[in-house]
């Protein structure tokens, strides 16, 4: 019998230059504002640097939403303490076999979800910068919303476009999530890498004012075991 060392499983897409998240919205531009030849006259013979730019939409890649994203008067993301988006014990709601698009209470009723980062796991992610990605996603319903939130849940994410119905103008997850205080990840990739439990789970933005949503490096920790 031997320790198993602790594994780092990614859950983030890439932002590339170029990349589009949401059909129809700008894509990321990345480049340099001092480039490695520009900065050769600035240091010694033989030493570069390189100082990168990047203008992007604040939804772009795997993103996390804090309440200022759907209201006025919600915190922002500079907002959430470590504690919300770092190291939460993560649960993943597999849906890779369903009927349909939406995800209903039913496939979370009954589940312990107190203090739980809740991953649903549908595989949309495979579709990730194609055509098909951008419609006919599946999302959460309004019950099922409601599940996650009268159950405590500490976080939600979803592997696919939109936590949504994308049609839906009410955005009925995103208003009762985020009406409880509950951050929301979306497009995570790589969820059928972890267990249905016993991981900890990291969603962590820059600490920025003023802003409702932000790119995050999602992973989960996979804690070491005795084999």
């Amino acid at each position: 019998m031997s320790p198993r060392s602790p594994r780092l499983i990614d859950l983030s897409h890439t932002i590339e230059h170029g990349m589009v998240t949401y059909r129809g919205l700008p894509a990321p531009v990345i480049g340099d504002w001092l480039s490695r030849d520009a900065s050769s006259a600035r240091y010694a013979p033989g030493t570069t640097f390189q100082i990168g730019k990047i203008g992007m939409l604040a939804n772009t890649g795997t993103y996390i939403d804090a309440p200022f994203h759907r209201f006025e008067d919600g915190k922002d993301i500079a907002a959430y303490p470590l504690e919300a988006v770092a190291d939460l014990p993560g649960v993943v709601i597999r849906a890779i076999r369903r009927d349909g698009r939406a995800l209903d209470a039913p496939r979370l009723r009954g589940r312990d979800l107190k203090g739980k980062a809740v991953l649903l796991h549908t595989g949309w992610d495979a579709h990730w910068r194609t055509d098909r990605y951008a419609s006919g996603h599946p999302f959460l319903t309004r019950a099922a919303a409601e599940v996650l939130a009268h159950g405590g849940a500490a976080l939600v994410g979803i592997d696919s476009l939109n936590i949504d119905d994308d049609t839906d103008g009410t955005r009925p997850a995103h208003t009762i999530l985020l009406g409880a205080g509950i951050p929301i990840v979306e497009h995570l990739c790589g969820l059928g890498e972890l267990p249905d439990q016993g991981f900890r789970f990291f969603a962590v933005p820059a600490k920025v004012k003023g802003l409702g949503s932000f790119p995050v490096r999602a992973f989960g920790l996979i804690s070491g075991t005795t084999v």
